[in-house]
């Protein structure tokens, strides 16, 4: 297959030192990517297609997403699991990430053992543990009566439910057992995320210096943790720093609902792409109308696509998790917070794929990679999806403006 148009994200002839080629070619033979480069160096026997305004991407990978087309990773059977992930991948996440939220260890067994056949089954990339060793006090969406000390046995049982396949897990820096813990992620391959924390800048900061030496992310920076201040900079000053040193990475939740778009810009100039990863954090509700959902054993009402946290006496809620599919956050970071295409894009692929050990094959376009592209219109919409080679339907609308 040959693909022309404005290509991102791409390493090849011509192409090593300039982030986007305007007239540039992507050719695929079978599951992978064969050559890419701008049109002008072709040389192949097939002609080329005419030009085209089409943007070629790297398929998506997000590393944090609950759910989507009313099914949630933290409830679903394997159909509805599976539902999720086909709903993603049709709108340009070719890999993800299924996390789960804070429950009890019969919940999160059931839920690691129903997700671990969806990962070797290649549906899914991995799972994502949202807790539930997190502060109860910076709690957010999650189920406060879930969140325990932390605990390596319980750890260790949950991953061996889940047959390996658990990519990366979000804990508060300052939870019990935190050295016990950190060496049961190292024996797992596990990457530690920190996040739903009420601890200091220093806590926070002496934790990202025990767990330097492997790829460390800070789950949605700014979100379930104290707010800065000058004199008392906690945890989003720290890993603020961290990233700037380039020891951990900053999950952003880019939709327009968790951060201001000033905030997602401020965070871009500061760190650079190659220090933030672009998540959904979404939930069933993503792709769906407004109404009632469920976020592991919480209720949420979702409306205006806000999902927020039921309540008893019909206050505003915690936000409960997005409703945005990743690439519609790739194109609020783009068109909203003024990011550079190239760098939201690297965010939102090259970026995760590495950080998640799978930057050899995904996260670019590049020859011998796995052919998973994004072709969308000039507003960043999907026009069509590959994954290894293959269309998906892209469900065009079911698409959100």
């Amino acid at each position: 297959m040959i693909l022309r148009g404005t290509v991102i994200g791409a390493l090849g002839a011509g192409a090593s030192s300039d982030p986007v080629i305007s007239d540039g070619v992507v050719v695929t033979e079978g599951h992978r990517i064969s050559w890419v480069g701008p049109a002008a160096l072709f040389s192949g026997d097939t002609p080329l297609p005419a030009p085209t305004e089409s943007i070629l991407l790297p398929g998506l990978i997000d590393v944090h997403c609950h759910g989507g087309a009313g099914a949630g990773f933290p409830n679903a059977d394997a159909v509805g699991a599976g539902r999720a992930a086909a709903h993603h991948r049709a709108h340009g996440t070719t890999g993800l990430l299924a996390s789960l939220v804070s429950a009890g260890e019969q919940d999160l067994v059931r839920q690691a053992r129903i997700l671990a056949g969806l990962v070797e089954s290649g549906t899914l990339l991995g799972i994502h543990l949202e807790g539930p060793f997190l502060s109860e006090a910076r709690c957010g969406a999650q189920d406060p009566a879930s969140i325990v000390p932390g605990d390596p046995d319980l750890f260790d049982r949950v991953c061996d439910a889940a047959r390996g396949t658990v990519r990366s897990m979000t804990l508060a820096p300052e939870t019990a057992h935190f050295g016990a813990l950190l060496a049961a992620m190292r024996r797992w391959d596990v990457v530690p995320s920190f996040g739903h924390t009420d601890a200091d800048a220093r806590t926070t900061a002496a934790r990202i210096a025990d767990a330097t030496g492997r790829p460390v992310t800070a789950t949605h920076l700014f979100n379930a943790m104290p707010p800065f201040h000058h004199r008392a900079p906690g945890p989003v000053g720290a890993f603020l720093a961290a990233a700037g040193r380039g020891d951990v990475v900053l999950e952003l939740i880019a939709d327009g609902v968790h951060l201001a778009p000033e905030t997602v810009s401020m965070v871009f100039d500061t760190v650079g792409p190659d220090n933030i990863i672009l998540v959904s954090d979404a939930m069933a509700a993503a792709g769906m109308a407004d109404g009632a959902y469920e976020l592991g054993p919480l209720e949420v009402e979702v409306s205006g696509g806000v999902a927020r946290l039921t309540t008893s006496d019909g206050s505003q809620g915690a936000i409960a998790g997005g409703t945005a599919r990743l690439l519609e956050v790739v194109r609020s970071a783009v068109f909203d917070s003024g990011v550079a295409l190239p760098d939201a894009v690297a965010a939102a692929s090259r970026t995760p794929a590495r950080v998640i050990g799978m930057h050899s094959e995904r996260g670019t376009l590049a020859p011998e990679f796995r052919a998973d592209i994004v072709i969308t219109d000039q507003q960043l919409r999907p026009r069509c999806v590959l994954v290894g080679g293959a269309p998906v339907d892209t469900e065009g609308s079911a698409w959100k403006s």
